[in-house]
């Protein structure tokens, strides 16, 4: 018989067709065929008034050059880039050469394609998985992106960060500053690693990374050497308030490299500290009590009920409650700023967001991790995810608070002159 009905079986790791993705790959080959083309006509417009010695156009179209697969979001899209062909010389002897702005040369992967592979390496995919999690996402054909990729792009990232943090902050005024210092154990050496990362919000609301620092701990001389290299990068004018934990080294730098700056004091940090030294069954109460604080509408009422959490529980708790006095003044000076900064303030939550997933990239790894690559990674990823960063409510008092101008429990207050 002609006709068999004997249906073919196929393996759970083979890729059915899948007309939607043919459809898109075909008009992408198109779309990307035409754009190059008229990329080249444009190039051999601007030079059509050169001419050869013969009295012929100088430029003309002479053939391809051999097809590239670029790796993009959507799968393999094979590419012609056409020659160029320059029949005569410049007045120097060089040629005039065409190069596709599009499609540079070597170029291999799209950009959406090198940003996927960072985020999939911090996410806990083991380099030896990525083929399998590649062609998943990209099909088959996901050749090239092997675990030698990853070794070649975390030798980038490092070269990136060198450069990176050696970088001019002469032309930048920032504002506020975040600073954190976070721990984890890379897999190749014994001492915890500290990163201490500070994060700065300039005069126009953004939200940047000053530097990335590898320490082995958070003493005020680590601190101190990254604060004195900002300075000396440029950071010449003193951010009018930094925000931190409690850790006694940052606030001993501070004062030392930027004394004019304020001072504000973690709220999530010193609510950890506090409950963490009462009893379980006590902690949602005091932790309900000390939101009170930070959450009340004016200075008189946060110092109100803070006056009630010291009454309530100093007797019975008084370790955990010298742990919220003694930074009482520093824990309530975002009253003095703007009321549409006080979420973003209060807390160093724009750093401890960002390292959640490299302790999680830590904790799952199976490949060898030290102390040079983590750093790399770190930058790498605090890199990709500031481009999600949102800006500072009310960037529109930024420059208020840089002239001068007062505020009080968030309100700006009017000098009637006399």
């Amino acid at each position: 018989m002609a006709k068999s009905t004997v249906l073919p079986f196929e393996l759970p790791s083979q890729f059915s067709p899948d007309p939607l993705t043919e459809v898109i790959q075909a008009g992408a080959r198109e779309l990307l065929r035409t754009a190059i083309q008229a990329e080249v006509s444009g190039f051999i417009a601007d030079y059509a008034h050169l001419l050869d010695d013969e009295g012929r156009q100088r430029l003309v179209r002479h053939g391809f050059l051999p097809e590239r697969r670029m790796m993009t979001g959507i799968g393999p899209v094979p590419v012609h880039v056409p020659r160029v062909r320059d029949r005569g010389a410049n007045a120097d002897g060089s040629k005039s050469r065409f190069t596709s702005k599009i499609v540079p040369p070597y170029l291999r992967k799209a950009k959406s394609v090198e940003e996927l592979l960072p985020w999939l390496y911090l996410k806990g995919i083991s380099t030896g998985d990525f083929g399998e999690a590649l062609a998943a996402l990209l099909g088959p054909d996901a050749e090239g992106l092997s675990s030698s990729t990853i070794t070649r792009l975390k030798a980038t990232w490092w070269e990136e960060y060198e450069a990176w943090r050696k970088r001019d902050l002469a032309d930048k005024r920032y504002v506020y500053i975040w600073a954190d210092g976070v721990y984890f154990t890379p897999r190749l050496d014994g001492d915890r690693q500290c990163m201490l990362v500070i994060i700065g919000a300039d005069e126009y609301g953004e939200k940047d990374v000053l530097t990335i620092m590898d320490g082995f701990r958070e003493n005020a001389d680590s601190w101190r050497d990254l604060l004195r290299r900002l300075k000396k990068r440029g950071l010449n004018v003193p951010p009018e308030l930094a925000i931190g934990d409690g850790a006694l080294g940052f606030w001993t730098a501070l004062r030392d490299v930027f004394p004019e700056t304020r001072e504000q004091r973690c709220w999530v940090h010193k609510t950890a500290n506090v409950t963490g030294a009462m009893p379980k069954p006590l902690r949602d109460r005091a932790k309900s009590d000390l939101q009170d604080i930070w959450m009340a509408e004016t200075k008189k009422e946060a110092n109100a009920a803070f006056d009630l959490f010291v009454e309530t529980y100093g007797v019975k708790y008084e370790r955990a409650v010298k742990k919220l006095t003694k930074d009482r003044d520093q824990l309530l000076s975002f009253y003095d700023f703007p009321a549409e900064h006080w979420k973003h303030i209060r807390t160093t939550n724009p750093i401890e967001s960002v390292f959640a997933t490299v302790r999680n990239r830590t904790r799952k790894t199976k490949g060898c991790l030290n102390r040079k690559t983590a750093l790399a990674m770190v930058f790498r990823l605090m890199m990709s995810a500031k481009k999600k960063w949102r800006k500072i409510s009310g960037p529109n008092r930024l420059p208020e608070i840089i002239q001068g101008v007062a505020f009080k429990d968030g309100i700006k207050q009017i000098q009637i002159a006399v």
